[in-house]
């Protein structure tokens, strides 16, 4: 054999043993689809004894849940005070009633309604089913069937909002305020200057039932959009929808809040003129004596917040707070209670970095104490116990050693000392309080650690009862793999980023695996899940073949400001360079994960961030599926998009479009779109399309008649594979309409 025939069979021989795996893993298809169909069903019955969230009874410290236990189905009555557990009624006899009285086959471990509802004096439940309304009495376990169930769609009406005493019904009609009483019908106007132009919306009472705060809104001149419906189930030619949508850089409306006393019918004149506002606006908030209200603006630009307090007789007006940005204001994550008794107002602000509680005086209009400070986040408040001065309030980020996204629930003094956290364990927790405060049920987890669920005291925060704790014994028998929680440092080489990775029940770390990320990047908020749950679909498309991960870059929200400045007129940097380094730190840990076959796919502005990685980062991500995206920020909704795009619109709009750069695509990419989309305009995917074929790109296109803002569904998700399972693997998908027509015979 001659050296240059030696040498390129060394060549092919090197090439197998390096294929060989990827060859390997390529083969049964089918089987890894019915398994990733499957994965769902089957697993996520394998998890017992986890509560669902409590549903507290009155003002009681009485509580229901539900539970999947190995018997089946199971819903529990608990009294915290006295520390009982039992179940609600005789599930056994229920199955064989219910079945019996529908001819329909029962399941112990699937019931047909997951909520119930006490009557009859605690003496039986109501519950929805096969659509009718049943009660079974508690006593006599006899099984009685309703009324037929209405249909949850049913179109919604205008803003109605019934008075704290329920006397009341304050309405919307013609542009215009009216009230009608529930004890005589009676029905009257309270204001006569609404029209199109200048309407009425809103509505809050008083909470002595005798005043109205509402907002007459100027109304800004908003765009168009229309929507195609291609196959309408009630006529066979196409429909064509039409509706205003306010998009960055329209005028938008101007706010202007009035009050209305009931009983005499006459307004309250309120001078104040404020600029437009994109929704910065929130309700407003009573002082428990009805005298006053405080509301908070934002103005239009994200850089000027101010909470405004208002005399309800007179209608003065006075600003007890001023905050400044040079970047934004975040009014997805901000916080506002008004402490009545001592006419006082807790809010949130991030001037010193992190997100944090400060108290203020409504009276002086000034600051009076930071309530908690330090390098952490707080995620929300829960409770403000105005009498022992304490707020209680969840945050995430203090803990030592713990992932910083984990929430706890911690109870602080006005003053900021004495804080307390509830609930210690090293997990994320979700709260539920009984009425009175008293007592609170937590149930706590983590991604990779099943959940347990226990009552808690308010006081001091020492469990009551211990509820349930999750057994996963049948799940880790069946082959689940544990997502696991991994971390590595971001862009500046000092930050931790924070993920997961998921891999496949029958993964090999011999094998070779393709990396798909999913990603969604909102600056509103963080997205990497944090509660241990056993069927994600990111866990399905692992079965597959493929290494599925996700993480949380810069950009993203609960971190610090600095961290979340990264989106700031910046949103199609989605914290590309920490997933690249991310991914990359993982690779390096794990080697079965082959980064030179890396996909990405996600929805609404998943799908705008999946598209920009194949335009902006093609060297790393060579594939994506991108749902209903929001391709450019000139076109989805100004709520959104001026809160980080910033206003006016300005050139950077254009330079991060993906519209503007679908001329750079160098990968594969699926564009999929719902014609009825009423969230993002479908036509932001179609100029994407209109891009790509003036730069004569190839691409694929899949345009799924009746659907709105979604990732696709069943077929969406099965082509998703399909194109994954081509491009990244090289492998062929099954062919489906073959087997549709084999199904058949």
């Amino acid at each position: 054999m001659k050296k240059n025939q030696k040498n390129q069979l060394f060549c092919f021989v090197l090439a197998v043993l390096v294929l060989l795996p990827i060859l390997d893993y390529a083969q049964g298809k089918l089987e890894d689809y019915e398994r990733a169909n499957s994965y769902r069903s089957k697993l996520g019955n394998l998890v017992y004894n986890a509560a669902d969230r409590p549903d507290w009874i009155k003002e009681s410290h009485r509580f229901w849940y539900r539970a999947h236990t190995r018997e089946g189905d199971m819903f529990f009555l608990v009294d915290a005070e006295k520390k009982r557990k039992k179940p609600v009624f005789d599930h056994k006899k229920l199955v064989q009633d219910l079945a019996k009285a529908t001819g329909k086959e029962v399941k112990p471990d699937s019931l047909p309604f997951r909520t119930i509802e006490f009557v009859k004096n605690m003496q039986a439940v109501s519950f929805k089913a096969y659509g009718y309304y049943w009660t079974y009495d508690l006593k006599t376990k006899r099984l009685d069937k309703g009324e037929e169930a209405a249909e949850s769609d049913q179109p919604r009406r205008s803003e109605e909002v019934k008075s704290p005493d329920k006397k009341w019904l304050a309405f919307i009609r013609d542009f215009n305020l009216f009230v009608r009483s529930f004890e005589t019908a009676e029905e009257f106007r309270l204001s006569r200057d609404g029209s199109k132009d200048k309407y009425y919306a809103r509505i809050v009472w008083s909470p002595d039932s005798k005043k109205i705060v509402v907002f007459q809104l100027k109304r800004g001149l908003e765009s168009t959009v229309h929507l195609i419906e291609s196959s309408p189930k009630d006529q066979f030619l196409a429909r064509m929808r039409s509706r205003t949508y306010q998009l960055p850089g329209d005028v938008l409306d101007i706010p202007r809040p009035c009050i209305f006393f009931v009983e005499n019918k006459q307004p309250v004149k309120v001078n104040l003129f404020l600029n437009p506002a994109p929704w910065g606006m929130r309700r407003p908030v009573w002082n428990k004596n009805s005298k006053d209200f405080i509301f908070r603006y934002q103005e239009r630009g994200e850089k000027l917040a101010r909470v405004y307090h208002i005399n309800a007789r007179t209608g003065a007006v006075r600003m007890i707070i001023e905050e400044k940005a040079d970047t934004f204001i975040d009014r997805y994550n901000t916080y506002l209670e008004y402490v009545s008794s001592a006419d006082e107002v807790i809010w949130s602000s991030e001037k010193d970095g992190w997100r944090h509680l400060y108290l203020y005086d409504a009276k002086e209009s000034k600051l009076k104490n930071q309530i908690t400070k330090g390098e952490w986040v707080v995620r929300g408040i829960t409770h403000v116990d105005e009498k022992a001065r304490q707020i209680y309030f969840r945050a995430s980020g203090r803990e030592p050693k713990e992932d910083p996204y984990l929430i706890h629930y911690y109870r602080i003094n006005f003053d900021g000392t004495h804080l307390l956290n509830l609930t210690p364990e090293h997990s994320n927790h979700y709260l539920s309080f009984s009425h009175d405060k008293k007592f609170f049920v937590d149930t706590y987890s983590r991604i990779d650690v099943p959940p347990v669920t226990v009552v808690r005291r308010s006081q001091d925060g020492n469990i009551v009862m211990e509820l349930e704790k999750a057994d996963i014994q049948d799940l880790l028998a069946a082959d689940w793999k544990k997502p696991e929680p991994f971390v590595a440092k971001g862009r500046d080489g000092s930050t931790d980023i924070w993920g997961v990775i998921y891999r496949p029940l029958n993964f090999d770390s011999t094998k070779s695996y393709p990396v798909i990320e999913y990603i969604y990047a909102g600056p509103h908020g963080s997205h990497v899940p944090k509660n241990f749950r056993a069927d994600r679909t990111q866990q399905a498309l692992t079965e597959l073949g493929f290494i599925v991960v996700q993480m949380d870059g810069m950009g993203t929200a609960n971190r610090s400001k600095a961290f979340h400045n990264v989106a700031w007129k910046n949103i199609a940097d989605a914290g590309f360079p920490d997933r690249i380094l991310w991914i990359k730190a993982a690779a390096e840990k794990y080697n079965y994960m082959d980064i030179s076959r890396v996909g990405i796919y996600g929805t609404s502005a998943g799908g705008q961030n999946s598209t920009t990685a194949v335009l902006f980062q093609p060297e790393f991500y060579k594939v994506a599926v991108s749902s209903c995206g929001c391709h450019d920020n000139r076109m989805d909704k100004a709520v959104w998009n001026e809160q980080w795009m910033g206003y006016p619109v300005g050139p950077h709009y254009a330079e991060q479009s993906n519209v503007t750069n679908a001329h750079k695509l160098v990968g594969k990419l699926l564009l999929i779109v719902g014609e009825v989309d009423t969230n993002v305009p479908p036509e932001s995917t179609i100029k994407v399309v209109d891009a790509l074929i003036k730069a004569k790109k190839d691409f694929d296109l899949l345009v799924l008649p009746g659907i709105g803002h979604s990732s696709g569904g069943e077929y969406g998700e099965r082509r998703r594979r399909d194109f994954f399972v081509k491009h990244l693997m090289g492998a062929t998908p099954p062919d489906w309409n073959k087997m549709k027509k084999e199904e058949k015979k």
